[in-house]
């Protein structure tokens, strides 16, 4: 049984509760931290968070895992924490992923127009053609987003159902991972005895809890800064354009605290999240901080300027790479919304005014956008791409219950003429 110590009884029961209530699980397991965010889908169609577990990350670097056993722990307890808070039992999850090894590519698709109006099943069979490209066999496609249509000689379509012509030509953004590195964060979870339901990109997932309609079509560049990586996400004109992960992030700041202030990590870290500032400016002269030391040595007074002048050159060396990126991708210019932070290494005091600075646009810290339930427990940047993994998960539920009711209003002979078409 996978929930160790629990009465069989009670484990029949919350199943029961959950089959009755229409769920949606998120899990984000992060470089330092592993989030499970359970989201209930109310009668009116509204996302309510119902239970929440966090957990500090165990066995995980730059969101690669490196010991498998700490993170299955990790997770049940998270998971666990979740569950209680939400009476229900978990069979399923959407999980994110990151690293290095996430690639985009952008590729066309073109079909002939059935009937010479475009249907549902046009639209599916040019994003299939997209996809269809080979890839090599250790990638796996995460993610196929169309970003434009065109009908014969129109253009820049971007819906293009019910309109007529010939021909239609789809451009998609492919998103790829290393399918090893996949088939691990999903061992992981198997091993807590769940289901992966959908595998996202992170920085996806986070676009879906905090970015604006109007940011996308204006042009805006999402960062998720987080322990290990930033993941980055831009999007212009509506849709999604290009994808990478840098990974240098959150951890390499603790580490100089570390080092330089000779103090344990994890008091580094407990230092970095309370009294670290990005811009040294900001900060008193006078104002002071205790720092413990390593050995039993007694702690130290230092001056939190001095940690504000250890901090502030690796926030300028993260917001360079950001920025080498983007002008790498021919988008530094087509971003006007500016550049939006998100994850917990961008809550720092300073961080928003530095990157401003850094940047020469505008930039804002985001919280995930607020849900009906348990929202005030996450209104909190490291909770974005959880928040994020739960509306992902209910659109994608929404599109497959539009796509079975439409297939089921299909007569006998529609669908025979559909598959006919779709063969030859």
């Amino acid at each position: 049984m996978r929930l160790i110590g629990r009465n069989s009884q009670e484990n029949t029961l919350r199943m029961s509760k959950a089959n009755e209530r229409d769920l949606i699980v998120g899990l984000d397991i992060g470089t330092s931290k592993v989030a499970v965010i359970i989201g209930e889908i109310l009668a009116d169609g509204d996302l309510s968070i119902v239970g929440i577990g966090s957990q500090k990350s165990k066995g995980m670097e730059k969101a690669g895992v490196n010991d498998l056993d700490s993170v299955v722990k990790a997770v049940q307890r998270a998971l666990d924490e979740a569950e209680l808070m939400a009476d229900c039992q978990v069979t399923s999850v959407n999980l994110s992923i990151s690293g290095k090894h996430i690639a985009c590519q952008n590729e066309k698709g073109m079909v002939s127009i059935n009937d010479e109006e475009v249907t549902q099943y046009d639209v599916d069979s040019v994003i299939h053609t997209a996809r269809s490209v080979k890839i090599s066999d250790d990638r796996r496609i995460l993610h196929v987003m169309p970003t434009e249509y065109a009908i014969d000689v129109q253009e820049g379509i971007k819906s293009p159902i019910g309109m007529s012509g010939m021909r239609m030509e789809a451009q998609v953004h492919m998103v790829t991972c290393a399918s090893d590195m996949a088939k691990n964060i999903e061992k992981c979870v198997q091993r807590c005895g769940l289901k992966v339901d959908e595998l996202v990109f992170s920085a996806i997932a986070s676009s879906y809890s905090v970015l604006t309609e109007d940011e996308k079509d204006l042009g805006v560049c999402l960062v998720d800064m987080g322990g290990g990586t930033m993941d980055i996400a831009v999007y212009t004109n509506g849709s999604l354009r290009h994808c990478a992960v840098i990974p240098v992030a959150g951890s390499q700041v603790t580490s100089d605290i570390a080092k330089i202030f000779r103090t344990p990590l994890s008091h580094a870290e407990d230092i970095k999240i309370g009294h670290a500032c990005a811009l040294s400016q900001m900060v008193s002269q006078e104002d002071n901080i205790e720092v413990p030391s390593v050995g039993g040595r007694p702690t130290r007074t230092m001056s939190r300027h001095t940690l504000a002048e250890v901090v502030e050159p690796r926030y300028q060396e993260l917001y360079e790479l950001i920025l080498i990126e983007l002008q790498q991708a021919g988008f530094s210019e087509q971003i006007a919304a500016g550049i939006v932070l998100t994850g917990g290494t961008a809550k720092i005091e300073g961080a928003v005014e530095f990157a401003e600075a850094c940047f020469g646009m505008p930039v804002r810290l985001a919280n995930p956008m607020p849900v009906k339930g348990l929202s005030d427990y996450v209104q909190d940047p490291s909770y974005a791409a959880g928040v994020g993994l739960l509306k992902f998960g209910s659109i994608m539920r929404e599109n497959a219950r539009i796509d079975n009711t439409q297939q089921s209003g299909l007569s006998f002979f529609s669908r025979i003429k559909n598959w006919i078409k779709g063969e030859f």
